[in-house]
């Protein structure tokens, strides 16, 4: 039959294969020889390109060249050569003269090219083009309506809105759905900045959810949600309303069932025992057998995520899920495991039949359905069934990519905590895939499984450390290696048969770089510190180390059998510095041995220089607590535990959490007061801050007893309460102690963090001889007062810096949605680039990204001066900003700034640190 199909084509298979290799090869070589046609491209020469678009014979005969030009100038912005203010005016009043173009192409680019650049322009230039537009807006043509109408919703500020408020909210209501749906967005980008404008449009836009058209329903729901979404009794209303079929656009209806989903997680009450919300699940049951599979998704998905939701509600969900599985589509194969795989963290039991379908799916060519039905079926599976499933996870974690792998190993080491009898085959499976094929984050993450296995079931401890040694035994990662030996050293000592572990460890001291060997020698060091049996054989190893060409290694092997002692009798004490952590920080050890320096000097001799010996330091100072502030985000970086030591000394703390960051000092007096204080503001990860006041005395015949400080709340928010007061016991003249106030944020205020406090110091004083320090006059002493600067906590204390890490700016900044971006203009008062933007960085409290904060002197020039911003917010939210300040002679220095994060309430709560 072959040979038929050959005659009839005239052509073998082989040659056909040839031929079709041949067109590739020759598409190949034609793109090589065909460069970008924006590649090397000039600003100058494309600016002068550009002043054909007032020749009207070359717009109206020839749009495709004017749609070309702008495409070059696009590309050019976005690589970021900036156009100066005289240069953006000549290309905006050239731009007008493509209004004359009918070219519904050429139309769309001028549309697009108005729309991005105008956002980076002065304000007259955007006048420019404002009257065109106004004019598209009444055009007869249905495009140039609607896309002027968006174009507009992008560049008008509050003060423009009522030139258009009527044209606009006339076109919610048009015949045409593109241009109804064009003054629905409009309204939607509006209402940030005009909310009460919009908010009369509310009739219209009712009328439009009645529209024929799916995407106007879709728009005009969305729309009506912003203009009621503060008033709860009306979104209610409006959800029940709809509910019973106003609608018909599945889009629509999935948005109405957000809305949904979200009044009943917000309610402090369990609404599903309400009318209300057995309505809403009536409505969401039923959008089960929608017509639309997105609906149906949805709707199952809603109600799976519902608080309070019995298992047996879960059933009509559970089961169009089910049916999912078997989609020809891997889109719905996809969102159906991914919801059943949330379903089982929480409700394992009602996905148990849904387990011979996800079986199935194991081999799917999908491998993020294979992966999410690998992990399923370990939360729901049962102990019989452990041994099967890994035996089909032996063949599946082969094909996968090391970000799923990694998904994996943490559902097996769940699957292990469940069932700790079979930790032997889900132990012994994780470490076989140690000696795969992967990259760090994949066996960093069979590493901390492992160990934390060890943690929780004690059995696991002799096999598992035996892995791990086989292990580095062919480790390519120093980071791991380092890991595991510090692991063994630390268990190795307690196991049954320690001396087994040392050949892993010292192979490591022959075979590896100097920071393995130096962990290395640690880890040989604590079993001869723990074994004295052992501890000859292991002297004679690190004696071979005191050879080793790295000072780290040679340094660490000294110090060990200098501690253990040469008749290898070691002292107690000293084989302790060995094994237990060292009493102090680094930094405030270098601190106590400059003071040691200062006080004694290098040349004095006879004097030990030992920990009893050194001074104490209780404090880093402000200098280092200045340092922390600016680069501490989390507790787990050494600048913030220096500036927090004091306070997680403290044991009424201890309850509160962790520091997130913490300030510098701030002065509440002045220095040549009687009493100096100053405070420092650690803001901690729950809904506390807690205010750290140092006291000084600086009078002789004084003592101050029970020292404290008080606040009063000079706003009426009311957004702290005071928890907790610590006053200070004594002062002596010289001395400076801490007193204390804890303040917990009000849950009610979420979106206010700012408050201001009048402060006073209250305490009692007793009349002391300077020379004896023995009490004069009255023992109780009198009590007296002492007002301070107010104490004010910003927003920006919430604020961590932190640099973009891994990428760059731009792609972190795209990397977050539209969504969470707040857009805001300002107009400051100052006469240099310089002082502006130092004062903007440091009101927002974030770290200056691409060296942005530095003002080159073509940027005095006229040109707009761009500044990228990035920060973490209380306590895990990542913020960006973009800005750019421009100086103006009529408007002093104008701010445009573009905040972005993924929650749209903390974009504007940092972008209203300005005003």
């Amino acid at each position: 039959m072959s040979d038929g199909l050959e005659e009839t084509s005239g052509l073998s298979l082989s040659s056909m294969v040839k031929e079709i290799q041949g067109l590739k090869d020759k598409f190949k070589r034609e793109d090589a020889d065909c460069p970008s046609p924006f590649a090397d491209l000039e600003k100058a020469t494309v600016l002068q390109e550009c002043r054909v678009f007032s020749d009207a014979k070359v717009v109206t005969e020839s749009p495709r060249k004017c749609s070309q030009l702008i495409t070059k100038l696009l590309h050019i912005v976005t690589q970021g050569d900036a156009m100066s203010s005289s240069e953006v005016t000549e290309v905006f009043f050239g731009v007008t003269k493509l209004f004359q173009s009918t070219d519904a192409s050429l139309r769309r680019m001028v549309y697009f090219f108005i729309k991005e650049v105008a956002e980076t322009c002065n304000p007259d230039d955007v006048i420019i083009v404002t009257s065109s537009l106004t004019k598209d807006m009444n055009s007869n043509e249905d495009l140039f309506r609607a896309n002027s109408i968006r174009v507009l919703a992008k560049m008008i500020d509050a003060t423009m809105l009522g030139a258009i408020e009527r044209y606009v909210k006339q076109a919610i209501v048009d015949k045409n759905a593109m241009v109804s749906s064009s003054a629905l967005v409009a309204g939607a980008h509006l209402i940030r900045g005009s909310p009460d404008v919009v908010r009369r449009w509310v009739n219209e836009v009712q009328e439009a959810l009645h529209s024929p058209s799916e995407m106007v329903q879709f728009h005009a729901l969305s729309l009506l949600y912003e203009i009621k979404q503060h008033d709860r009794l009306a979104i209610s209303k409006m959800v029940a309303q709809l509910t019973r079929g106003a609608i018909s656009s599945p889009m629509a209806t999935c948005l109405l069932i957000r809305y949904i989903t979200a009044i009943l997680k917000g309610s402090d009450v369990d609404m599903l025992a309400s009318a209300t919300g057995r309505a809403a699940y009536q409505f969401l049951e039923l959008s089960l057998r929608h017509r639309s599979e997105a609906v149906i998704y949805e709707a199952a998905k809603a109600i799976v995520s519902l608080p309070g939701v019995e298992e047996r509600d879960l059933g009509p969900a559970v089961a169009v899920l089910q049916l999912f599985l078997s989609s020809p589509k891997a889109t719905l194969r996809l969102a159906a495991m991914r919801a059943l795989c949330d379903i089982a963290i929480a409700k394992p039991a009602a996905v148990i039949k849904c387990n011979d379908d996800m079986e199935s799916l194991i081999s799917d060519s999908n491998r993020s359905i294979a992966t999410f039905a690998i992990t399923t079926l370990l939360k729901t599976g049962s102990e019989s069934s452990v041994d099967r499933l890994m035996k089909q996870i032996s063949s599946f974690m082969n094909e996968i990519a090391d970000e799923f792998k990694i998904v994996v190993v943490t559902a097996i080491r769940e699957l292990c905590l469940k069932y700790p009898l079979k930790h032997r085959v889900l132990v012994g499976f994780l470490a076989n895939f140690l000696r795969e094929e992967g990259g760090f984050d994949f066996k960093k993450a069979i590493v901390d499984a492992i160990v934390a296995l060890m943690c929780a079931i004690p059995e696991t401890k002799e096999s598992s450390l035996l892995h791990l040694c086989e292990f580095i035994e062919d480790c390519e990662f120093t980071a791991l290696s380092t890991q595991i030996l510090h692991l063994v050293g630390s268990l190795g000592p307690t196991a049954a048969a320690p001396a087994r572990y040392i050949r892993f460890v010292y192979n490591r001291v022959i075979l590896e770089n100097a920071v393995v060997r130096a962990a290395a020698v640690t880890a040989l060091t604590k079993f001869a510190a723990q074994l004295p049996t052992l501890r000859a054989s292991v002297s004679v190893l690190l004696r071979r180390s005191l050879r080793d060409e790295d000072d780290e290694v040679r340094d660490r092997a000294t110090l060990a059998l200098r501690l253990l002692g040469d008749d290898l009798v070691a002292n107690t004490t000293e084989v302790n510095l060995l094994l237990e952590p060292f009493s102090m920080s680094f930094s405030r050890l270098g601190c106590a041995l400059n003071k040691f320096n200062v006080a004694h000097g290098l040349e004095e001799e006879g004097l030990a220089l030992n920990m009893t010996t050194l001074p104490v330091v209780d404090d880093m100072g402000p200098a280092a607590s200045a340092q922390s502030a600016s680069t501490a985000i989390h507790t787990s970086s050494p600048a913030t535990e220096d500036v927090a030591t004091e306070l997680y000394k403290m044991p009424e703390f201890a309850t509160l959490g962790k520091v997130f960051r913490s300030t510098s000092p701030i002065e509440l007096t002045e220095s040549e007061t009687e009493y100096v204080v100053s405070v420092v503001k650690h803001i901690m990860d729950n809904d506390h801050v807690i205010l750290e006041f140092l006291i000084t005395n600086t009078i002789a015949d004084q003592l101050l007893v029970d020292a404290r400080i008080t606040l009063e709340s000079t706003d009426d928010d009311n957004v702290y309460t005071i928890v907790q007061s610590i006053s200070a016991a004594k002062l002596r003249c010289g001395v400076t102690t801490r007193s204390w106030l804890v303040l917990r944020r009000n849950t009610s205020e979420s979106n206010i963090f700012a408050a201001q406090f009048v402060a006073e110091l209250k305490f009692r004083v007793l009349e002391i001889d300077p020379n004896t320090a023995e009490i004069e006059g009255d023992e109780d002493g009198f009590a007296e007062e002492y007002p301070l600067e107010d104490v004010e906590i910003s927003t920006n204390d919430f604020m961590g810096k932190a640099r973009v890490a891994d990428t760059d700016f731009r792609s972190a900044w795209e990397s977050l949605d539209r969504d969470g971006e707040v857009l805001e203009k300002f107009s400051l008062q100052f006469k240099d680039l310089e002082s502006a933007v130092t004062a903007v960085t440091a009101c927002l409290g974030m770290q200056p990204e691409d060296n942005s904060q530095t003002i080159t002197d073509r940027t005095k020039a006229g040109v707009p001066h761009s500044l990228h911003l990035s920060g973490i917010f209380w306590v895990d939210v990542r913020v960006l900003v973009r800005a750019q300040l421009l100086l103006d002679e009529k408007a002093g220095c104008v701010l445009k700034m573009a905040v972005r994060s993924p929650v749209l309430q903390i974009s504007q709560i940092v972008a209203d640190c300005i005003k």
